[in-house]
């Protein structure tokens, strides 16, 4: 797969939360019918135009682990596989 979003565009892949019991069974995040809100950045764009024309560089990195608001990336499928795409203002921390 080879994809390159535009300004201050984030291409992510979702990260499950898979939940275990106290018993140990892992309850799977296809159990839970809300969307993640983590995942791994997988493209980026260049950055925004700020009002000068020049382009800011984003603040994220390909291969880093994101919070990022619940519904506010758009889910898109490729190749069978479904991604999410949104603007870096839709990523509210990077896990570290």
């Amino acid at each position: 797969m080879n994809i390159k979003p535009l300004s201050n565009h984030v291409f992510l892949e979702a990260l499950g939360d898979e939940k275990i019991t106290k018993s140990g069974i892992v309850i799977p995040d296809t159990a839970d019918k809300e969307r993640p809100a983590q995942g791994k950045v997988l493209a980026i764009g260049p950055g925004k135009k700020n009002e000068k024309g020049e382009i800011v560089p984003m603040s994220v990195k390909v291969g880093d682990t994101v919070l990022f608001r619940k519904y506010g990336p758009d889910e898109i499928e490729m190749d069978g596989k479904k991604y999410l795409v949104g603007s870096e203002d839709d990523i509210l921390a990077i896990i570290e």
